[in-house]
């Protein structure tokens, strides 16, 4: 069994720091974010490599470098409400509710939703992951609101 948390530290200094993002805030939060947790079992061992890896749905989990340079683009902050559009397994929003108040994920893949939700259960309780089509923007129709941990009023605040 490979150790995790020592593939962890070595993704946050030559994959993140190395590349010139030093925030101590984004560090800490990949720090403390198990990307093991989020990609699709057979996958696992690789959780810490330089690039996109699949998960469920036939989808893929972004290369951890994008995901905390999207992050800095951001400018998020311990306030911020994040919207996410493509939650996938979840793991940026994990990430991102390491730094902000609170994260609402959109995702049109059932499945994912699906595990994305259980992913985040124990562990992140400021994420709420909602189904729906992000394409669509405001016409959007979220689906499976009541089994949020979120209350649905955080849907019509504005972000």
């Amino acid at each position: 069994m490979p150790d995790f948390a020592k593939l962890r530290e070595r993704m946050v200094r030559r994959q993140i720091e190395a590349r010139g993002l030093n925030s101590p805030t984004i560090l800490d939060a990949f720090r403390n974010v198990p990307r093991e947790d989020f990609v699709s079992a057979g996958s696992a061992s690789a959780a810490y490599e330089d690039h996109p890896l699949p998960i469920e749905a036939g989808q893929t989990i972004s290369q951890p470098y994008m995901v905390a340079l999207m992050i800095a683009a951001a400018e998020i902050g311990p306030n911020d409400r994040v919207l996410e559009i493509g939650t996938g397994s979840g793991y940026a929003a994990a990430v991102i509710s390491r730094i902000a108040a609170e994260v609402i994920g959109i995702e049109r893949q059932p499945r994912l939703v699906k595990v994305a939700r259980e992913r985040m259960r124990a562990r992140f309780k400021n994420v709420a992951i909602f189904e729906g089509d992000g394409t669509l923007g405001g016409r959007m129709r979220l689906r499976s609101m009541r089994s949020s941990p979120l209350p649905a009023a955080a849907m019509c605040r504005k972000f």
